[in-house]
Formats: C-alpha cells, sequence, structure tokens
C-alpha cells in the first residue's frame, strides 16, 4: 500500500500549503463534490518542462470567469504553485491538474453560489495517458456510442468540468463492445468529442474536427497549428457517424497522450488495421515540437511566490 505521507506518488497544495497527494482532500460538503460545481484544467510535463502552459492557465482562467469563480492566486502564482508540486514529487513527466470548487457553504448561509468562497487546489502526478501507448501504436478501436452528449445549452462544454455521466456511460459502451474508448454524438446526430479527447477525421488528405459540443482543446489547437505548419488544409465543421465512418483515417487528441491514432471505428478497418499516415505524420509533429522546445517552459524557471504557503 502506498504510504500517503509520501511525496513519491504526487503533490498537491490544498488550503495554502503542499501535502503528498494521500492527504489532499476535498470536504463532503463541498459543491464541487455534491454538486459537480467545479472547474479544472491539466497540462502536462514532459521531461522537466511543461508544455504550452500559458495557454492552459489561460483557458482556466475563462472557465472560471464563466463559473464566476475567484481564487487569490495570480497566472504566475498558480504557475509557481503547479511547479512546486511537480518539484515536490520529484516527477520529469507528470500530468498536472488545476482544480477550483464552489466551495462550502457555511452554516445559516442563504442557498447563494455567489456567497461561497471558492477552494483552489493543484497537484502533480506521473503522466497518464487517456489511451494507452500501446494501443495508440496498433491504432485505438473505437465505437460511436448511443448515449448523447449533454446538451451544451444546459453545460457549457468549452468550460472544462466533472460533468462525466454521459462519458461514463458511453465508456461502459465501448467496454462491452470490446473496444478501447467512444465518440459521442449530440441529440442532433453530430459528433462532438470522447471522453476526455478530441476527436479528428481525415479524407482525402483534408483533417476535420467538429464544431460543437467539445473542448476546445489546446492539443486540438496544438494540431490545428501543426497541420498549417505541415500544409494539410484543416477545417473546424460539422461531422456525423457517417462522416467518421466514410472518413480515410481518424485520431484523438488530449494533453494526457498527445496525439492517438485510431485503427477501427463501430468494427470498420481503417488503413490496414494501424494508424494511417497522416495520423502517423501529425503525431511524430507533435513530440517533435516538444523535442525541439516549442511551447515548453522549464519547471525550474518557475518560482513559488504564494505569500501562505511558504510558510507551510
Amino acid at each position: 500500500m502506498a504510504d500517503p505521507d509520501s511525496f513519491a506518488a504526487g503533490a498537491a497544495f490544498v488550503d495554502g500549503g503542499f501535502v503528498p497527494i494521500g492527504r489532499a482532500s476535498v470536504s463532503v460538503l463541498d459543491w464541487g463534490f455534491t454538486k459537480s460545481d467545479v472547474t479544472y484544467d491539466v497540462v502536462h510535463v514532459w521531461r522537466g518542462s511543461f508544455f504550452r502552459l500559458d495557454d492552459h492557465l489561460a483557458r482556466f482562467a475563462r472557465s472560471m470567469a464563466a463559473l464566476h469563480m475567484t481564487i487569490p492566486y495570480g497566472v504566475d502564482e498558480q504557475a509557481g504553485i503547479l511547479a512546486e508540486c511537480v518539484r515536490r514529487a520529484g516527477l520529469d513527466d507528470s500530468y498536472v491538474a488545476m482544480v477550483t470548487t464552489r466551495g462550502v457553504p457555511l452554516p445559516g448561509m442563504p442557498r447563494r453560489p455567489s456567497l461561497m468562497s471558492n477552494r483552489y487546489i493543484a497537484y502533480a502526478i506521473p503522466w497518464i495517458d487517456v489511451i494507452p501507448v500501446d494501443v495508440q501504436e496498433r491504432g485505438a478501436h473505437l465505437i460511436v456510442a448511443k448515449t448523447p452528449r449533454i446538451a451544451s445549452e444546459s453545460v457549457d462544454p468549452t468550460v472544462k468540468n466533472y460533468h462525466w455521466g454521459d462519458l461514463v456511460q458511453a465508456m461502459f459502451e465501448a467496454e462491452a463492445a470490446g473496444a478501447d474508448n467512444a465518440v459521442l454524438l449530440d441529440a442532433d446526430g453530430y459528433v462532438t468529442e470522447g471522453p476526455g479527447f478530441n476527436v479528428f477525421a481525415v479524407r482525402d488528405g483534408s483533417v476535420v474536427t467538429p464544431d460543437r459540443g467539445a473542448l476546445e482543446g489546446v492539443t486540438r489547437q496544438t494540431v490545428i497549428d501543426i497541420c498549417g505548419e505541415l500544409g494539410l488544409p484543416v477545417r473546424i465543421a460539422p461531422m456525423t457517424r457517417d462522416d467518421l465512418l466514410a472518413a480515410d483515417e481518424i485520431f484523438t487528441s488530449t494533453t494526457a497522450g498527445g496525439v492517438m491514432p485510431a485503427a477501427r471505428i463501430d468494427g470498420r478497418i481503417l488503413q490496414n488495421d494501424r494508424p494511417g499516415p497522416v495520423s502517423r505524420r501529425i503525431r511524430e509533429t507533435y513530440w517533435r515540437w516538444h523535442e525541439e522546445g516549442r511551447h515548453l517552459t522549464p519547471v525550474s524557471g518557475l518560482a513559488w511566490t504564494p505569500a501562505e504557503a511558504r510558510a507551510s
């Protein structure tokens, strides 16, 4: 059993101080727990450097603003906190999260979320791949789930959130079908995203990703940028299940894994049951950009600054 007092499994910043991940907790009364009233973001650290940290911090700020949440730390302080979590855990490759919950209502407080003090938590744990590396190499087997994506009018998918009821059901569907993961459609039959990843299709050398019902992923944007550099046509446009089934190639993208090719969709075999050439080229370029130092921020160059944390 892992030692809850050891930083070996990861480090967290909670209530102004750093603790081993095994000691990090949230109140059972926090609306983040009881009502999924929470937002978060995830950035990865690769060989001691954050990738596109500024973009993740900016999206986190937009998400908090959309949910009327505030925290007492500025962008530079947040960057320092995240870096210190990585340093304390001793992780060169890590999955690093920043979380803001609504908080705990005080006794007698009117039932108004605007009166609550929001709570900020950060943590770093060992690297996570949403789709395992060996599956990425042979190409993921995906299904189109029968469970529809939560309506964007109800839960804004561009605000990163914990409303995963539909996504978890889709994962159960994939498991029952013997597949690796699932893609969800909206109520009108248009492709949105999968559990923790964006979706891309390649047809006649052109790349397309859905225009609705999905997080505007930082890795998704990186793929769009890569397509521009490689001279590949790329569009953000409506996509149906038939479009997926007619695609020459399919791949997914996420911070926790990068560019992840698929080899099957609803039993249809793509590219001889292996990742296709466009998917492979984009994936190779994605990691080459890391090797070249593009969009990297060294953990060692970020200072830990919050005054209340320094006292811990």
